[in-house]
C-alpha cells in the first residue's frame, strides 16, 4: 500500500465484505471503492478479494494483509493518543457491540453518563442479534453473555444478572409450571438463538413458543401485550405492568463479560473506557435489580 488512504479503503471493505456496506464508512460511493480496490490489487500484482454477487471475501493474502493493516491502524491510534497529552478526559469515538437486552436496558444510561463526563467522547452502541466480530473491528469492545470460545481477546467478567418468568399483573394467576401449557409463551425464534446461554426456555423444558422474536426488547413488548416469558430482572423496571411469577421454581442466573481485541491492551484510552463501561454496567444492573425487588408486594 502506497499510503494510509489505501489502507483505510482496504480495511473498510475487508471488514464489511461489501462495497455498499463500506461506502458510508469511507464516504465514497461503491463504484469508486471498486476502482480503488482494483487499483490496489494491480499495484500488488495479486488478488486481495474473491468477488461474487454475495460480496467481497478475503483471499489468504487478503486476510494476512487485513491483520497487518489492522495492527498498523492500532499503532496509529496509539500515536494519536500520545500526541493529545496526559489529559484525564476521554476523547474520540468508541463503538460497543452488545446483545440487544444490554443495548436497550443498560448501555443507554451507562454511555450517557460517561459521555456527559467526557464531552469530547463519542459513544456508539452496536446492537446485534449475534456475536460481534472484534477481529474484523466491528466494534472496539463487546459485551457478551458467554465466554468466547477462541480468539486473541482480552476477557473480563462484569457481573451476574438474574432472569425470571414474568407476565402482566392483571392476568389470571399462574400457580405452577403446568399452568403454562394454557398460556402463550414468549421467547426467541428457536433457530436464531445465537448463544446457548440465551436458550432460557430449554432449561424449563417448554414445548413451544407461540410469540417469538430474535430481539429481547420485542419479546418484552409481546409479554406486555399477552403471554408469559423469561425477562431480565434489570428490564422489569421499564415494564411496570409486569410481575415476576413462579420465582421459587424458575430463577436463572447468567453473566456479562466485556471482551476486547488483544491489541487494545496497548491503548490507555480503551482500557479506561472498558473500566468505566464495566463499572457502569455493574452498578446499573444492581440498581435496576433493586428496583425490581422493591416492586414485589
Amino acid at each position: 500500500m502506497d499510503n494510509w488512504d489505501d489502507m483505510r479503503v482496504f480495511l473498510a471493505v475487508a471488514r464489511t465484505e461489501s462495497l455498499s456496506a463500506a461506502a458510508p464508512l469511507t464516504k465514497m460511493d461503491p463504484a469508486t471503492l471498486g476502482r480503488r480496490i482494483a487499483r490496489l490489487e494491480r499495484s500488488l500484482g495479486a488478488a486481495l478479494f474473491v468477488k461474487s454477487p454475495q460480496g467481497y471475501a478475503l483471499t489468504d493474502l487478503g486476510e494476512r494483509m487485513r491483520d497487518r493493516a489492522a495492527d498498523a491502524e492500532t499503532q496509529l491510534s496509539l500515536a494519536v493518543e500520545e500526541s493529545r497529552g496526559a489529559t484525564n478526559a476521554l476523547t474520540g469515538q468508541i463503538r460497543i457491540g452488545a446483545p440487544d437486552g444490554v443495548a436497550n436496558f443498560l448501555l443507554p444510561q451507562v454511555c450517557a453518563a460517561l459521555q456527559r463526563d467526557n464531552p469530547d467522547l463519542e459513544m456508539q452502541v452496536l446492537a446485534l442479534p449475534r456475536v460481534v466480530n472484534l477481529s474484523r473491528r466491528e466494534a472496539d469492545m463487546a459485551i457478551t453473555v458467554s465466554l468466547p470460545a477462541a480468539g486473541q481477546l482480552i476477557v473480563q467478567k462484569i457481573t451476574d444478572y438474574q432472569l425470571h418468568l414474568a407476565m402482566r399483573a392483571d392476568a389470571a394467576p399462574v400457580q405452577s409450571l403446568a399452568d403454562l401449557q394454557h398460556r402463550a409463551i414468549v421467547g426467541y425464534i428457536p433457530d436464531m438463538i445465537f448463544d446457548k446461554e440465551l436458550d432460557y426456555l430449554g432449561d424449563l423444558g417448554a414445548g413451544g413458543v407461540q410469540l417469538a422474536s430474535n430481539s429481547v426488547a420485542v419479546q418484552l413488548q409481546m409479554i406486555r401485550q399477552a403471554g408469559v416469558g423469561i425477562v431480565h430482572d434489570f428490564a422489569l423496571p421499564f415494564a411496570p405492568e409486569l410481575r415476576r411469577i413462579l420465582t421459587e421454581q424458575v430463577a436463572l442466573t447468567r453473566s456479562l463479560y466485556l471482551v476486547r481485541h488483544k491489541s487494545a491492551r496497548q491503548s490507555d484510552r480503551l482500557t479506561r473506557v472498558a473500566a468505566a463501561i464495566s463499572d457502569g454496567i455493574r452498578a446499573e444492573v444492581a440498581r435496576l435489580e433493586r428496583l425490581t425487588e422493591a416492586a414485589v408486594v
